[in-house]
């Protein structure tokens, strides 16, 4: 069973800064792509970033620019830098991967914006 580990969430203050990770129990190799989603108090769930195995990255159009998607092959962990982050970034960030057939989830990290 694959699993996913985020960490690096916590209380920021308006154009402050965090890194997020997600250390996968498995390579990271065997994922056509793994990404980072968010879900703020009562809004969908919303896709902010992805990395796809050949390196392409997309980004959600609010935070291109603030927020940069990378991956470390050999600690099989994907990071999440956010920098300039904003109020409305607040929400419990999730990590997935994604297999041929199969999608993973991470258990989440809240992120919080606020003065």
């Amino acid at each position: 069973q694959v699993q996913l580990v985020e960490s690096g969430g916590g209380l920021v203050q308006p154009g402050g800064a965090l890194r997020l990770s997600c250390a996968a129990s498995t390579s990271i190799f065997s994922f056509y792509s793994m990404g980072w989603h968010r879900q703020a108090p009562g809004k969908q769930r919303e896709l902010v970033a992805r990395i796809f195995s050949g390196g392409t990255t997309n980004y959600l159009d609010s935070v291109k620019g603030r927020f940069t998607i990378s991956r470390d092959n050999a600690k099989n962990t994907v990071y999440l830098q956010m920098n300039s982050l904003k109020p409305e970034d607040t929400a419990v960030y999730y990590c997935n991967a994604l297999e041929t057939l199969r999608t993973y989830w991470g258990q989440g990290t809240q992120v919080t914006v606020s003065s």
